[in-house]
């Protein structure tokens, strides 16, 4: 049975890959996507809503489906400040979470990042491992969180210190730690996919940054 998939951080570089294949993918018949600004894609399969983070009673009712995608994100300095950046990291994707499990949408798949840790002393890494602790205590049947490394592809903003930091991580994963090479986008989007649509795959797995090239096949 085809199933409907709801993405959150459509806009951003993970997100526009991962609505790109799920256009092209026969398993899936409807991809709803919830954004601040027009993807500027048309496709039949695809339904937009723009709408406020903040006002979850105008989007609630729409989160309906089989699978939330959940991409959102942010950098401190695009936020302006820690608690806006949480704001966008934590609270809106965690409010969406927590929705969709209310709404009985059964599968849930989100970013994290590698070196998630709760108790991290690094605010970033403090930040999602919140948010992957807050998750996995919602009523989902099947939840996945990727742990990628870096993220390299197409930004539509150019992020001249995570350029250098992909090239240097490329280097020095030649030679060892290779699980943490930097990951493509669309290599994420493909194992989120993946991980949503087989049903021998963990209910509940955090899966780590070599999985991830296993999962997507590379």
């Amino acid at each position: 049975m085809k199933k409907t998939a709801n993405v959150i951080g459509a806009t951003g570089m993970v997100g526009r890959e991962l609505v790109s294949q799920l256009l092209k993918s026969d398993s899936i018949e409807k991809v709803r996507i919830f954004v601040r600004r027009d993807l500027q894609i048309r496709h039949p399969k695809l339904e937009q809503h723009m709408i406020d983070f903040n006002n979850a009673q105008s989007w609630e009712p729409l989160l309906q489906g089989d699978i939330l995608f959940s991409t959102l994100g942010t950098t401190i300095r695009q936020a302006g400040s820690k608690k806006n950046q949480y704001l966008v990291d934590y609270s809106y994707q965690y409010r969406f979470a927590e929705k969709a499990a209310k709404n009985g949408i059964p599968s849930y798949v989100l970013v994290s990042a590698a070196g998630a840790d709760p108790k991290s002393l690094i605010f970033y890494a403090r930040m999602k491992g919140e948010l992957d602790e807050a998750v996995l205590k919602l009523p989902f049947k099947k939840i996945a969180i990727l742990r990628p490394s870096i993220l390299e592809g197409d930004r539509e903003k150019r992020r001249v210190t995570e350029e250098w930091s992909v090239r240097i991580m490329k280097w020095l994963t030649r030679f060892v730690f290779s699980r943490y090479r930097p990951v493509a986008s669309n290599v994420v989007a493909r194992a989120m996919i993946r991980i949503a649509l087989e049903d021998q795959i963990l209910k509940s797995a955090i899966v780590d940054p070599g999985d991830i090239f296993n999962l997507a096949g590379k």
